[in-house]
């Protein structure tokens, strides 16, 4: 793939307005390199615009992207444009490590934003703390980790769970059936599930993994109809989340007393699926198309100006755009002479900001406290939005294991 630098030019005014007083640390002393020191900033896009991830990256790369045309439509930082280096890893873990690397060695960025599934996030970790660079991910994970190098835009799995559980085993039962992917992410997500619901009193009564892909799920559903749950507790991706959706759907099974409950499922998977077919169920997640907010509006609106009427934002795009935004933040709190990634991260810590999903903030242990909320998909594509956090709530990457806790000095145990 050809590489691309791009300069942002006209676009829409930036959306995201920072809260005031703003209390950011003292600068590092001796930093050893400027790496703002010519007329712009290098930053690194990392993701994949090609191969079996593209489907879901190139939608992060794009509000990433746009991201960056706000901010320099509206004079830049310091005065200079932020410069996108644009890589394509293909899809490919092994090409998001080497890729990293030139972005952070070759090209001098100051950040790089970039993946969506953890294989790559973890491919590109040792990379970024080798060069003591900073790595924006802005993608929901299993939590387990605690790097200096990475900034953690989505949510840990007490941020999407602790609001969810209690509502389900009220409304619905507490009888669980859980249905994955065979990865890392689903058994860490039922891990924590099955803690929460044997604090409520909850059971699992069948757990299973499927391969990556995998589309055929009849024996699935005659597994289910046997077991009668009162949740399907799904943390199937992509493919496999369209066809289960699909075939639930030609089943006959009822979501109103059955329902399929997803922390995966975006506006993205429903427009696969079809709001016919997806209609009924729900998702948990920081973030909906629908969140009825100023910043979301302009969020949303601006999007499809760009990108076509039909396209859809989600939890993850929306995470992608305001990470360049918190970016923004802590390089207009820097002096611009001691510009460095160790810099930009001791400034962004405690930072606040208005995203669309509301206001966020950057955690010691560099994960976003965010605000969790519950919508039920309708047969539109959108999903209306039932329950929601009155706070912000804090990530705690490591809420699954006792005795281990990620603070601003790493992984502490106890």
């Amino acid at each position: 793939m050809k590489r691309r630098e791009f300069l942002g030019g006209a676009g829409a005014v930036g959306t995201m307005g920072l809260a005031s007083g703003l209390s950011v640390p003292a600068l590092l002393s001796g930093v050893s390199r400027a790496y703002a020191a010519g007329d712009d900033i290098p930053v690194g896009l990392l993701f994949s615009l090609t191969g079996a991830v593209a489907v879901v990256e190139h939608t992060l790369h794009d509000a990433a992207l746009m991201a960056i045309e706000e901010i320099n439509a509206a004079g830049g930082v310091h005065g200079k444009p932020l410069r996108a280096i644009i890589e394509d890893p293909a899809s490919d873990p092994a090409t998001y490590a080497d890729r990293a690397r030139r972005l952070m060695i070759r090209d001098k960025c100051v950040s790089v934003f970039g993946s969506y599934t953890s294989s790559s996030r973890q491919a590109v970790l040792p990379i970024a703390e080798q060069r003591n660079n900073l790595y924006w991910y802005p993608t929901l994970y299993e939590g387990r980790e605690c790097s200096r190098n990475i900034m953690y835009g989505g949510a840990v799995p007490n941020q999407q769970q602790d609001i969810l559980l209690p509502w389900l085993v009220k409304n619905f039962g507490k009888k669980f059936y859980m249905l994955g992917n065979n990865y890392v992410y689903p058994k860490e997500e039922n891990n924590y599930c099955r803690i929460l619901l044997n604090e409520l009193g909850g059971e699992v009564v069948h757990e299973e993994y499927m391969p990556m892909g995998h589309s055929d799920f009849s024996s699935v559903i005659n597994r289910i109809r046997a077991q009668q749950p009162d949740v399907i507790f799904s943390t199937l991706v992509g493919d496999s989340d369209v066809a289960f959706a699909r075939q639930y759907h030609a089943s006959e099974l009822d979501p109103a007393k059955m329902p399929v409950v997803s922390l995966t499922r975006s506006e993205v998977e429903v427009r696969a699926i079809g709001g016919e077919a997806a209609a009924g169920h729900f998702s948990s997640a920081p973030y909906f198309m629908g969140h009825d907010t100023a910043e979301n509006q302009r969020f949303v609106e601006n999007y499809k100006s760009r990108f076509g009427g039909d396209q859809v934002t989600h939890f993850v795009s929306e995470a992608a755009y305001f990470q360049v935004y918190q970016f923004k933040a802590a390089l207009e709190a820097l002096d611009p002479a001691n510009i460095s990634p160790a810099a930009i991260r001791d400034a962004a810590v405690g930072m606040t900001m208005k995203a669309p999903q509301g206001e966020i903030e950057i955690d010691e242990n560099l994960h976003t406290h965010l605000w969790p909320k519950v919508g039920q998909w309708q047969s539109d594509g959108q999903a209306k939005i039932i329950l929601q956090s009155e706070t912000r709530v804090v990530p705690a990457p490591y809420a699954a294991y006792p005795g281990q806790e990620c603070t601003g000095k790493g992984l502490v145990k106890t």
